[in-house]
């Protein structure tokens, strides 16, 4: 019995370890591609001398094992938020147990600013990887260059357009192809190293210390290079929670680090044999006659990579949604048996446009490499930050043993940020006006919804003295049914019921104030879901609890009512929702231009009806005008 149990486990654990590499490896999979032709032959170029290809490959290797295997997989994946990752759920971790507001502040400042920046990423890395893909083909047929740009379009396009259709299914796939491509790396690095073996010397890190001795200002600004080969631990942290961490550490270590270091070590020997390599040296490894099959290879490997990272976008703007950072936007489950598989078309939207534009504004792989490395950078380093904060609150770790530690990461992840500033001239701005636009958003619609929040705590009816005003004075009639009134936390009454009761002085039979609140744990189970109070007068409040990653569903809310002796008929009830309409002030609590930003958003959000998945043929909507 035990040794079947412990073979179910390890078939378990393949299966999870295969799915590890379609979905969280693809980012980091994928940057031998470009890695080393943006050191050797980008902006700020590397003479390919043999000691400093031995420098270099020190410096990738060791960023590799500090950055990638220590900080993230041994430690940062140590920061579980029930099992979930990601900047969102480490942020909502750093949050619980801080209860000063500027301490909380300046954790929420730093998980926005993190999550803008993830935006940034989710933009430039399908833009470089299908381009450094598709960049194969000049080195197979120069002749083929002026296609380049079209079909990345295409595959962008296409990638882009299946994005409504899930994962689900072509996702199988994807496990099974990185395998093969992480396969390859290794076959293709290692029989270069066979040539010449000496690049393995590059294991000493004190050819990364000669190197900056050798190069000084030069060698720091080549980090901003280097810096490529560790993107990608960000999307291993945020994936933590669809695989494991047993599952990602096992596929990390068993295949992944060896065969990109066997990669990387194996340009770095085909440069020692011929400088000339360093005009692509990932597709200068094959043979001649592979050529075409590893650029179809890796084009798949790079669509899948960006298919990961817009798969994150998508689950992170959910998040956002449900912690009320950005505005409600139609979300679509394309998978029941999958939670994590969401798509926002609106995102999906601008993604593309986006993306489109800046391979477009960029035309080639290497003028991208300038724009990359801030934004991995800027997020490296918060979740340094977010993550001390976690293990002093949450592990119970000493100062003693933290702040050490934290300190090495912060020197590796300001010097990665430090050496890819002077590259704002060359691209770098673009990650950091699209990280500024996106926590502008965010920032702004978090103040703009407390500030409508305390408008209405104020403005709002004590709901106590209304019902026992009832008795004082009962309504005109008390009509057959239940109406559902969706009420925001810590309100007394929601303005729908003043309204409606204020026009019409009628109640229903059964009156229920909805309110769903949003906790810092990813999901919770339906044992734990739903709390009734019942009050005087046939009024009961509802409180439904949801994770940031669950998706709230008032007939479902309502049909586990029945669990704790509310019986409702979702079909049967009316729901009376307040149709907000905001107006500029004329002493606004807001700036000129937020007031202005706000409102934009707060007209453009998806309406509450489909957000909460509220039958439409029930609802009955009711304007409140307020100023802002």
């Amino acid at each position: 019995m035990m040794q079947s149990e412990h073979s179910k486990s390890s078939v378990n654990l393949l299966t999870l370890m295969l799915g590890a590499m379609g979905v969280v490896y693809g980012d980091v999979g994928t940057s031998p591609l470009y890695t080393m032709k943006e050191i050797f032959n980008g902006s700020y170029a590397i003479t390919p001398t043999p000691d400093n290809i031995l420098g270099i490959l020190s410096l990738i290797f060791w960023s590799l094992i500090l950055v990638i295997s220590v900080k993230y997989v041994l430690y940062v994946m140590r920061a579980s938020n029930r099992g979930e990752g990601g900047i969102m759920a480490l942020m909502a971790l750093a949050l619980r147990h801080r209860n000063k507001q500027h301490q909380r502040d300046i954790i929420i400042i730093l998980g926005l600013l993190g999550a803008a920046l993830f935006y940034g990423d989710g933009i430039i890395t399908p833009a470089i990887s299908v381009l450094s893909a598709v960049e194969g083909l000049q080195i197979a047929a120069p002749v083929l260059q002026p296609y380049i740009l079209p079909i990345t379009v295409v595959l962008l396009l296409l990638l882009f357009a299946v994005q409504s259709k899930g994962t689900a299914g072509v996702g199988l796939l994807f496990g099974p192809i990185m395998v093969v491509w992480f396969v390859v790396l290794a076959w293709l690095g290692g029989q270069s190293i066979v040539q010449n073996p000496e690049v393995l010397g590059a294991l000493n890190p004190l050819h990364a210390i000669e190197f900056f001795f050798a190069h000084g200002w030069h060698a720091f600004i080549a980090l901003g290079a280097v810096v490529l080969a560790v993107t990608g631990g960000e999307v291993l942290y945020a994936d933590m929670g669809h695989f494991g961490k047993r599952a990602i550490k096992s596929a990390w270590f068993m295949l992944v680090l060896p065969a990109l270091l066997l990669n990387y070590f194996g340009q770095g020997a085909l440069i020692l044999r011929d400088t000339a390599a360093i005009e692509n040296p990932f597709y200068l490894l094959a043979p001649a006659s592979l050529l075409y099959p590893l650029i179809g290879l890796s084009t798949c490997a790079t669509i899948i990579a960006s298919q990961a990272v817009i798969s994150g976008i998508f689950s992170m703007t959910s998040q956002a949604m449900q912690m009320d950072y950005i505005p409600r936007m139609l979300r679509v489950h394309t998978s029941t048996a999958v939670m994590g598989q969401i798509y926002v078309p609106t995102m999906n939207r601008l993604l593309f446009f986006l993306v489109l534009a800046t391979v477009l504004g960029f035309h080639s792989s290497v003028n991208l490499a300038a724009a990359y490395g801030l934004a991995v950078t800027g997020t490296m380093i918060i979740t340094t930050l977010l993550t001390l904060v976690v293990a002093l609150d949450d592990w119970q770790w000493s100062p003693k043993r933290v702040y050490p530690l934290i300190m090495i990461f912060l020197v590796i992840d300001t010097a990665f940020f430090s050496a890819n500033i002077i590259k704002i001239p060359q691209g770098g701005w673009l990650p950091l006006v699209i990280g500024s636009i996106f926590f502008l958003l965010m920032f702004t619609w978090r103040k703009g919804r407390n500030v409508l929040t305390h408008f209405l705590q104020k403005s709002a009816q004590s709901l106590t003295g209304f019902i026992a005003n009832l008795d004082v004075q009962p309504p005109l009639a008390r009509i057959p049914g239940t109406a559902v009134y969706m009420s925001a936390r810590n309100l007394s009454m929601p303005h729908a019921l003043q309204v409606n009761y204020a026009h019409n002085q009628v109640l229903h039979a059964r009156v229920v104030l909805l309110t769903i609140a949003t906790e810092d744990v990813p999901v919770l189970t339906d044992d734990r879901r739903i709390l009734v109070d019942p009050l005087e007068q046939g009024f009961y409040r509802v409180t439904a609890r949801y994770g940031f990653m669950e998706t709230p569903n008032v007939p479902y809310i309502l049909d586990l009512c029945e669990q704790q002796g509310l019986q409702i008929d979702a079909q049967s009830a009316s729901f009376f929702i307040g149709r907000e309409t905001l107006i500029p002030s004329d002493k606004p609590d807001l700036s000129p231009w937020q007031e202005k930003i706000f409102l934009l958003m707060f007209r453009n959000a998806s309406s509450p009806i489909q957000f909460f998945k509220i039958p439409t043929d029930r609802v009955v909507e009711l304007g409140v005008q307020f100023e802002v």
